[in-house]
């Protein structure tokens, strides 16, 4: 797991925390010469790195005594590869997860690279990195994208060795997250028929008054993929106004809350079994485009029926009883019959595939003896 250090600062009314600093074990992420593979095509190195964020609000009730002030090391180290990066220009929600990781036993996944914004002045000073941050087993994934900033006042900075970059005199990378793009529910369960909202937005440190954004929403799935929402929101009124394009009936995003609360998230009305895959939320603007994926699971469970429920044995003649599944997905599942609560049989499900009003039909038929004994068909996803 990754090693997760976490400091704040108070603030100085009586309600408690402002913002916290935490610290992140990462990986700097860069491409490599060399064949890379059978293919002959490049690979990626990657070098440890430290992401500190400093003054990350925070909605979370820790007290004085569990937080302390982030503290550089003592002796700057030229390649040592510490991002200091101020986010309090604007919130990440549900950033405070970040805080309880360690505690709830899931690991905090934090890459790295170098980044380079649409329409950048080569000639600028300032280099820029994107990280992406997320936890696994649920929870916030985000993607910031981090802006260098210098200390004029400083005649002869500490060279980052492989960076080529000026170090602050404390020896950490100086920069300001400008961009970001998150998700609070990376992950989605949902049944066929539901509505659902896939969550994404975006936070942005400076917003022009004429700055238009994009938005695009696509799906993939075992191999197959589409662009199923392309937006193009304008803040300014102009003749051709917020263009929008669609390819799946009843999906929806609202041009209005992305351009006044940063909300690009999806809705989707009635799923069906074709909606299950990967979408991939992109957002534009001025410059920067980063994206979150949100992975869609469908999951529904089925109606059970025994063809009658109580057997009556007329003759010493075993009898038969249909155990009858339907409306089920996904489709690897096992189907089994007990009595007295011992098996009586098991089998691996063969699809039976009825797509009328996506009705998944499996008939299981067990044999039974003149005797008293209560039988009970099982269903269950392998």
């Amino acid at each position: 797991m990754l090693k997760i250090i976490i400091f704040g600062c108070l603030n100085a009314l009586a309600h408690g925390l402002e913002g916290a600093d935490v610290v992140l074990s990462c990986s700097l992420i860069e491409e490599g010469g060399g064949m890379g593979g059978m293919m002959g095509g490049s690979h990626f190195t990657r070098t440890p790195a430290t992401l500190v964020l400093r003054d990350l609000p925070m909605n979370s009730d820790l007290s004085s005594e569990t937080i302390t002030p982030y503290n550089p090391p003592d002796t700057p180290n030229a390649d040592d590869l510490i991002f200091e990066v101020i986010v309090s220009s604007f919130e990440i929600p549900e950033a405070e997860s970040l805080l309880h990781a360690d505690c709830n036993e899931q690991q905090v996944i934090c890459e790295l690279s170098q980044y380079v914004p649409r329409g950048t002045n080569p000639d600028s000073l300032a280099s820029y990195f994107i990280g992406s941050i997320h936890l696994e087993g649920g929870g916030i994934s985000f993607t910031l994208v981090l802006q260098t900033t210098s200390n004029e006042n400083e005649k002869a900075p500490l060279i980052q060795s492989k960076l080529n970059l000026p170090l602050s005199q404390w020896g950490t990378l100086l920069t300001d997250a400008v961009f970001v793009v998150y998700s609070r529910s990376p992950s989605v369960v949902a049944s066929i028929g539901d509505d659902v909202i896939l969550d994404c937005g975006y936070k942005q440190r400076d917003t022009p008054s004429d700055q238009n954004v994009g938005l695009e929403w696509r799906w993939q799935h075992r191999g197959n993929g589409r662009k199923i929402l392309d937006m193009k929101a304008q803040r300014l009124e102009t003749e051709g106004g917020t263009q929008v394009h669609v390819e799946r009936d009843g999906i929806n995003a609202d041009s209005a809350l992305l351009l006044r609360d940063g909300n690009a998230s999806l809705t989707m009305k009635e799923l069906k079994v074709s909606d299950e895959g990967t979408y991939i939320c992109t957002i534009s603007s001025a410059g920067f485009q980063t994206q979150q994926i949100i992975q869609l699971h469908l999951m529904q469970a089925p109606r059970v029926l025994l063809n009658e429920k109580n057997v009556i044995f007329q003759d010493e003649l075993p009898k038969k009883l249909n155990c009858h599944c339907e409306r089920y997905f996904p489709l690897d599942v096992k189907v089994s019959g007990e009595y007295n609560w011992m098996v009586l049989a098991t089998l691996v499900l063969s699809i039976l595939f009825l797509y009328q009003a996506l009705r998944y039909v499996y008939n299981f038929v067990l044999q039974i003896s003149r005797r008293f004994v209560i039988y009970i068909c099982n269903f269950m996803k392998k």
